[in-house]
């Protein structure tokens, strides 16, 4: 479930801060209230995770890594490299 943020449209408060993060579901309606103080809010456009672009595994860093690396001789056949 994606993180939104979000900010009272005017005043603060102590309940909320003035400014919160919820977790909602995709399909859930935007939030017109705030759950604590119940006064009017708006979605604040944030940052966004993205995941990092990793190098190709090379043959030996998976042997490394534990893995048992297979190359193929033909249809259906491997064997250990």
């Amino acid at each position: 479930m994606p993180l939104y943020e979000y900010e009272l449209c005017d005043g603060n408060c102590v309940a909320c801060g003035g400014r919160f993060t919820l977790r909602r579901p995709l399909s859930a309606p935007e939030l017109a209230r705030c759950p604590a103080c119940r006064k009017p809010v708006r979605k604040v456009i944030s940052s966004f995770n993205t995941p990092t672009v990793a190098k190709p595994l090379s043959v030996s860093d998976a042997k490394k890594a534990g893995f048992t690396v297979l190359k193929k001789v033909s249809k259906g056949e491997y064997e250990r490299q």
